[in-house]
């Protein structure tokens, strides 16, 4: 058995700090190995899958307009490439201007009610853009999918952090992302066979791709409704609030470990304060992870709309084009696993990061040295693609895992998710204008510019893999000398007589731990 022996120091009132010592002396680790397996396999068979499946929902109605340009979507709706970019700049302006917002409201109502609901408000929103018929209806669509899709990724993850311990967040986090990852993989793979319904009903293919993917969506919506929890306190799902979730058991398990973990944990309160707006926007680490994902994501953003596009440029029939840009998304999920658990099992954060941008950075050069090749190299540009699309995505959960450790409560924990989540949407404002109509087919311009843009990412990843080395170093080299120091009296109470001097040796011995993991738990 053991107990939460970190108390808290400073400026605290003394009531308030002895109420809280009270309550970490409560929390006990009365349970064994096997009865924490079990819950936290329960708590992985639940949550999970229903946030991944939100997130495949999101992705498949955010990604399915690439595969539509395929389908003649342009000619239809008579609009050309850039004003077709503008629509995916509203798209992620809608998201970015009600993202905190959206995630204020989370905190305050609780995720399983507000995921529950914007889970039905986009995939409504997905299906009505079947019915597009002219640039102003493309325009405002792509806006009202963007607003009613925000919050709804930075609300997961923040929904993960409340359920599992540090060491446990960033592989849930990669699967999370596994989400967006298969969904961005499958829209290409059921496009291929959803555009051959052109002409069915009389309607386009694009017209079957957003009803069917829009209702599949609220189906969705529907059974989170249904299962999900809506946090610790409150775990119950939306639809049958009183049916239980967990066993009373599991549940204690689950509560505690989390709060033995991260006492901050347990202390959410109604809203988020100005204090931890003035916390979270003040802090210069938490910016260079929301510019290393602003790096990677515009860049990604880009090449992920216009893959199809791209490989229909080799001489590839268009809608096949559709399934050969699913191969190096499919590969990615294995390729991501793989550097998620180098991340979570070695503590290799930053490492992973700068790895994931090199190869990224990489894959854009494959593209431009390849841009002149004729169509009997076709594959060797099909190459350039797929290795783009394997490396492209993961290297922004990875930083959002190594970001949400260095956050010190539940508040700056909210709101550096939705920071980060603003700057991944950020980076597809400016990202829907890198690849041009005056650039097609080749775009060596646009390939330029993505390289210098993951160039920049990678010196800051780079630097703050540095800056977190030395604050480690540092942090180790205090805790060393603080235990020594305390250590002290210890000894010297150990040459005096009596039973008195023996217990002041051992409350200098407890004071020594006490310290150290003070210590410890601030680097």
């Amino acid at each position: 058995m053991s107990t939460l022996d970190i108390t808290s120091v400073g400026s605290e009132p003394a009531d308030h700090r002895q109420k809280k010592d009270e309550e970490s002396v409560a929390l006990t680790m009365d349970w064994s190995k096997e009865e924490e397996a079990r819950a936290k396999r329960k708590l992985d068979c639940i949550m999970l899958p229903l946030l991944l499946a939100g997130f495949f929902c999101l992705q498949l109605d955010r990604g399915n307009i690439a595969n539509a340009i395929t389908d003649s979507f342009m000619e239809d709706l008579r609009i050309d490439q850039n004003q077709f970019n503008i629509g995916q700049q509203l798209l992620s302006l809608g998201i970015v201007v009600t993202e905190i917002p959206s995630n204020m409201l989370l905190y305050r109502v609780g995720p399983g009610k507000w995921l529950t609901l914007q889970l039905f408000l986009f995939g409504i929103t997905s299906t009505f853009q079947a019915f597009q018929t002219s640039y102003k209806s493309f325009l405002l669509t792509r806006l009202i999918l963007g607003i009613t899709e925000s919050g709804y990724i930075p609300g997961s993850l923040w929904t993960l952090s409340t359920w599992y311990t540090r060491d446990e967040t960033a592989k849930r986090v990669m699967l999370f992302y596994f989400g967006s990852q298969f969904g961005s993989a499958s829209s290409k793979l059921l496009a291929y066979g959803i555009l051959h319904m052109r002409g069915v009903g009389g309607k386009p293919g694009w017209f079957w791709l957003f009803a069917l993917m829009g209702a599949f969506t609220v189906l969705c919506g529907c059974i989170l409704g249904l299962f999900l929890p809506d946090s610790t306190k409150k775990p119950h799902s939306t639809f049958l609030p009183r049916r239980a979730i967990f066993s009373a058991r599991d549940l204690h398990i689950l509560r505690t470990r989390v709060l033995l973990d991260d006492p901050m944990k347990g202390e959410k309160k109604p809203h988020i304060g100005l204090a931890a707006f003035k916390k979270a926007f003040s802090s210069c680490r938490l910016w260079v992870h929301i510019v290393i994902t602003l790096a990677n994501n515009g860049p990604q953003r880009a090449f992920d709309t216009y893959s199809p596009s791209i490989i229909t440029s080799f001489a590839f029939p268009k809608l096949t084009s559709n399934a050969m840009a699913s191969v190096g998304l499919f590969l990615q999920i294995p390729i991501s696993y793989l550097f998620s658990y180098a991340s979570d099992q070695h503590d290799w954060r930053g490492q992973v990061v700068i790895g994931g941008l090199a190869c990224h950075l990489t894959g854009h050069a494959f593209n431009l040295a390849f841009a002149g090749f004729g169509p009997a190299l076709r594959g060797l540009r099909y190459f350039g693609v797929v290795w783009t699309q394997t490396f492209g995505t993961f290297s922004h959960p990875l930083n959002v895992a190594w970001m949400s450790l260095a956050c010190e409560d539940q508040e700056v924990r909210a709101l550096s998710m939705s920071m980060v989540i603003m700057g991944a949407n950020s980076a597809g404002i400016y990202g829907a204008q890198i690849f041009r109509a005056d650039d097609k087919p080749l775009y060596t311009r646009g390939f330029t510019i993505n390289i210098a843009i993951l160039s920049l990412g990678l010196v800051l990843a780079v630097a703050k893999a540095g800056d977190d080395y030395r604050r480690k170093k540092k942090a180790a080299q205090a805790s060393t000398g603080i235990a020594v120091v305390e250590a002290a009296p210890v000894l010297k109470s150990g040459h005096d007589d009596g039973d008195e001097s023996r217990d002041g040796g051992e409350k200098g011995q407890s004071m020594a731990r006490v310290r150290t993991c003070e210590v410890d738990a601030s680097g």
